[in-house]
């Protein structure tokens, strides 16, 4: 691997040139533009009429690059206590498109449309904003949308209602097209690397390339996954297919790191590696978290494609149940993480070659973490624990630089790891090429990292193949197993 011919400034570089493209993804996406676009109009009923409806209105122009299509509702009373209160009430709702010749095509129609229950949450004189409808597909130009209130003519009596508006949000076109084009960049730009280290690859037998190597060279076809190459087919085909084949694709990917992260602490100090008791239990936990993030990331979606006025307050419980179980398998994850790293490093921190190899892993990889959880924090603070996180999942990013800041930061610790990982073009120890084995046994104990790592001329011995087969373990350190 380059990781072990690399002197330290070389380090410093690589991460220099790590967080030099990080950061210009960021700057790329604050200077891009917003994420949504949002249009209002104001219910001009009087009297009773602004409790019940029927309130009929007309979207802003849209295209298949609007993505989806959210319909809210705020309103305002008169109300001059500082009391906290809110209004449960039904809502039907009926929707039709106006095709090419300014023909009405139902979308929604008022028999089939099914009366929802809705809650107005309110606070002095105003009101949360609640989702009244969501389409997930934009199919026409243009909409009508028509909505009618049940039960809110009491609630109007005691406060009020003096002005009630309507919101119609839907992803920013030109955002769309930022999307379109960097998530292209980021495809070509992975496939690239995937070539440029299988071909570095190519002279070594398999059984000579580190778990480092052998991962990457599952993780990179994952990221070009990952980047989605049929992207482009969410704004052609009226469908939730390929909406939901890129929610499998992007939790795949995060999964597989997770898994990567799991294998290779664990692996660095445990060269058998069966089937059974080393990738089972990996797969058993990551598995777990995987079909968990799957179905929250796409139970809302394909619901309310199905019914666009389907609302999470209907399913709480259910919602509730599979976010209690997420959190519980990620914490055992977590844990089981923070295990193995402390177990690696406990018995391999003496050994300058894998000393290495753990202070690069966890450098990268906590940079990764701790930006990754700073923008979820930022876009869903201590919602993210409450029975609303599944109604915030309105857009994935609040804005471009979100989107750049992680799509960015997972290409390129990417590249970064295919950089070191990759062989180098001059080996320092190329008589030995046993080195690149993934053994601790080929580790000096004895020697400091700047003799082995860094330009140290001493000749070094190994020990017998049937040592090299031998797993780390206490009884393994001795003299004899890397003479």
């Amino acid at each position: 691997m380059r990781l072990y011919s690399m002197h330290k400034r070389e380090f410093v570089m690589v991460f220099v040139a790590f967080f030099a493209c990080f950061v210009l993804a960021v700057f790329i996406g604050l200077a891009g533009p917003p994420i949504t676009s949002t249009s209002e109009q104001r219910a001009h009923l009087n009297g009773s009429e602004v409790a019940t409806g029927p309130f009929i209105m007309k979207t802003p122009l849209l295209s298949t690059y609007s993505q989806q299509l959210w319909v809210m509702a705020k309103l305002q009373t008169s109300n001059n206590d500082d009391e906290r209160y809110d209004e449960s009430f039904q809502i039907s709702i009926s929707i039709d498109g106006i095709t090419t010749d300014r023909k009405l095509m139902a979308v929604l129609s008022s028999e089939t449309g099914r009366n929802r229950t809705r809650q107005f949450k309110c606070e002095r004189q105003t009101c949360e904003e609640l989702v009244v409808a969501h389409l997930g597909f934009i199919d026409f130009s243009y909409y009508i949308i028509t909505v009618r209130f049940h039960g809110l003519e009491g609630f109007h009596q005691r406060y009020n209602i003096r002005e009630l508006t309507f919101y119609f949000k839907n992803y920013n076109p030109a955002f769309t097209e930022l999307e379109i084009w960097f998530r292209l960049i980021f495809l070509l730009t992975a496939f690239c690397v995937m070539c440029w280290f299988g071909h570095s690859l190519r002279k070594y037998p398999l059984h000579d390339w580190s778990i480092e190597q052998k991962w990457m060279s599952i993780l990179l076809p994952l990221l070009i996954l990952y980047n989605n190459p049929l992207f482009p087919m969410t704004f052609l085909i009226n469908s939730w297919v390929p909406g939901m084949m890129d929610a499998i694709l992007q939790t795949t990917f995060l999964c597989a790191v997770l898994m990567f992260w799991l294998c290779v602490y664990h692996g660095l100090r445990q060269n058998e590696r069966r089937l059974v008791t080393f990738y089972l239990p990996k797969v058993l936990v990551v598995g777990l978290l995987w079909c968990s993030a799957l179905i929250l990331a796409t139970w809302l979606r394909c619901t309310e494609l199905e019914d666009p006025t389907y609302n999470y307050v209907l399913d709480t419980s259910n919602y509730f149940g599979f976010k209690v179980f997420f959190f519980t398998v990620g914490g055992f994850y977590i844990a089981y993480l923070l295990l193995l790293i402390l177990r690696a490093y406990s018995e391999l921190r003496s050994m300058p070659y894998f000393d290495l190899r753990l202070r690069f892993l966890t450098l990268l990889a906590g940079v990764v973490s701790l930006v990754c959880g700073c923008v979820t924090a930022r876009q869903f603070g201590a919602g993210i624990f409450e029975d609303s996180f599944a109604s915030r999942l309105t857009t994935y990013y609040r804005s471009s630089a979100q989107f750049m800041a992680l799509y960015g930061l997972l290409n390129f610790y990417l590249y970064t790891m295919a950089y070191v990982y990759a062989p180098a073009h001059q080996q320092i120890y190329g008589q030995h090429s046993s080195i690149t084995k993934d053994n601790p046994a080929f580790s000096m104990i004895n020697d400091s990292d700047e003799d082995v790592i860094y330009g140290s001329d001493e000749e070094i011995t190994y020990g017998s193949d049937e040592d090299s087969r031998r797993p780390l373990t206490r009884a393994s350190r001795t003299t004899s197993d890397v003479n």
